[in-house]
């Protein structure tokens, strides 16, 4: 088992019916999207979350939390909570919460960007077009 099924049930009895949530593998683990973006992620029996730089160190300054080193360096704003950090439901929630409020307030993310680069690259073009004309 990649991820910690038990978990994942308990997370998506946290959230709710939400339509704005889709879930994905990712990572060898589960992860949890809010309208495209990730605010969770379940790798083996540890829970991570997507706390943002403002929440890091308060995140890391509680009970079960250390900093989410997934590649061997440490990425500010994520989290992982290990098991005795989401022993309850009220816990789990509140890390769910947390994580889909921080990404909440994200504008736009990587489909902002895709867009944005397009743009930029059908505009560079007509310029292209307007000087061999000229």
């Amino acid at each position: 088992m990649a991820y910690d099924e038990t978990l994942a049930d308990r997370i998506r009895r946290a959230l709710g019916p939400r339509a704005d949530v889709t879930e994905q593998k990712r990572f060898g683990g589960l992860a949890f999207l809010l309208d495209g973006r990730m605010f969770c992620c379940i790798l083996k029996d540890d829970l991570m979350v997507r706390v943002g730089p403002e929440r890091y160190k308060a995140a890391l300054a509680e009970a079960h939390v250390r900093p989410m080193d997934f590649t061997g360096r440490p990425m500010n704003g994520y989290v992982f909570v290990g098991p005795g950090g989401s022993r309850t439901e009220k816990a789990i929630k509140r890390w769910v919460d947390q994580g889909a409020a921080f990404v909440a307030t994200l504008d736009g993310g990587l489909a902002k960007t895709r867009v944005s680069i397009r743009k930029r690259t059908r505009q560079s073009r007509q310029q292209q077009t307007t000087r061999r004309e000229q």
